[in-house]
């Protein structure tokens, strides 16, 4: 079985208001009954106004109707005869004061009721349905709906047995409340028996004009959606926290040689933006461009002094070029700090210096004096066989 929604009725209080704005407590059931009569008489006496809805508020001491309708200049009258009229029954029914207003509906082709209410026209004054209903959908398209949807069910053609015949151009979004959709059902009393006429006009979205309607504003774009940066291919942004990092922390781990907490730093920093994660052309090329530190001139007499320095030297330039790498692919940092650079051979030296480095020189004396020489146990020998034989 369908399970078919109102249209009106489901966007009540989204995109719709309210047809009835009252309320009561004991006599709702007397109210009630007294609009749905306002409502049967202003249908029956308007038929030929092309009316399309009626709203019913209701004060303490009086009631207002508002009539939405097509055609004002019918309701009205000659000299306002027919509000008058209209309003005197309108009062028979209530003992209330009746206040009568009239608005009019600027583009009928986009109103679902009038749009039903000509296609039953049509079909009351024998006109085939399939030319009715083509007609009424290309007249409402052209007048600027997004989706026309028009069904006729019954007696079609004056057919033995009734069947359900429907059209349909553009869009018709039922689910989405905030589609402004018109919907209107009327009867068409023929020759051959009754015949329903159901229409839908789709008029694009309701984007929060009424008071309490949803709200419908587009997203504001999320930060870092589109242009971010990726360092070494990993499809990630690169950190920028440690542009704010202090100079000192950097001088640091390049004279120790921590290059291990480089990349534990790396990957637990935020993200930054693109402005900040952009070096320049001489920050990046000038560790690179700059020259390794060359060993100083030694003289003679201190020989052992820089061989010692340059076997050391390279272990202790290792860190340091790898701290420099890390540094330049971390923080675009504008200068390189003045620490960071190694000292000359010759002063690095003492510097570096290992303590068992020295213990290491005395080691080939010791070497020779454990060693025993082949030839003394065969005097040892010789001396004990004398012994024996004497």
């Amino acid at each position: 079985m369908g399970h078919k929604v109102h249209p009106y009725g489901f966007r009540i209080g989204i995109i719709k208001p309210w047809l009835a704005k009252w309320y009561a407590d004991r006599d709702y059931a007397t109210l009630l009954q007294e609009d749905m009569r306002i409502r049967e008489l202003v249908a029956r006496q308007l038929s030929n106004a092309s009316v399309s809805q009626v709203e019913i508020e209701r004060g303490i001491n009086h009631v207002t109707v508002t009539v939405h309708t097509a055609k004002p200049g019918i309701v009205i009258g000659k000299g306002g005869a027919n509000v008058e009229a209209l309003r005197t029954n309108v009062g028979k029914l209530t003992d209330k004061k009746v206040k009568l207003e009239i608005k009019e509906i600027l583009q009928p082709e986009l109103d679902g009721m009038l749009l039903a209410q000509n296609v039953a026209g049509q079909l009351e004054r024998r006109i085939a349905f399939r030319k009715a209903i083509k007609q009424s959908i290309q007249r409402t398209i052209k007048a600027g709906a997004k989706g026309v949807k028009i069904q006729v069910s019954g007696r079609l053609g004056g057919s033995e047995m009734s069947r359900t015949e429907w059209d349909k151009e553009g869009r018709i979004p039922l689910g989405t409340l905030r589609a402004d959709i018109s919907y209107g059902v009327v009867h068409a009393h023929t020759t051959y028996g009754r015949i329903g006429v159901k229409a839908w006009v789709y008029r694009g979205e309701q984007l929060g004009d009424r008071p309490g309607s949803a709200r419908t504003e587009p997203r504001a774009p999320r930060r870092g959606a589109a242009g971010t940066r990726t360092r070494g291919g990993a499809g990630r942004p690169a950190p920028a926290a440690a542009a704010e990092e202090p100079t000192a922390g950097r001088v640091e781990a390049a004279s120790t040689g921590a290059t291990d907490e480089a990349p534990a730093r790396r990957k637990n920093v935020p993200q930054a933006d693109e402005a900040q994660l952009e070096p320049t052309q001489e920050q990046v090329s000038a560790p690179a461009s700059e020259p390794a530190p060359t060993t100083a001139p030694v003289e003679a007499t201190e020989v052992a002094a820089s061989t010692e320095a340059t076997e050391q030297a390279p272990a202790a330039e290792a860190p340091a070029a790898e701290a420099e790498a890390v540094d330049v692919a971390v923080t675009p940092a504008a200068e390189e700090p003045p620490a960071a650079e190694e000292p000359p051979a010759g002063e690095a030296a003492p510097a570096t210096e290992e303590p068992p480095a020295a213990e290491a020189a005395p080691a080939p004396e010791e070497g020779p004096a454990t060693k025993e020489p082949a030839a003394k146990p065969k005097p040892k020998k010789a001396s004990r066989k004398p012994a024996k034989e004497s």
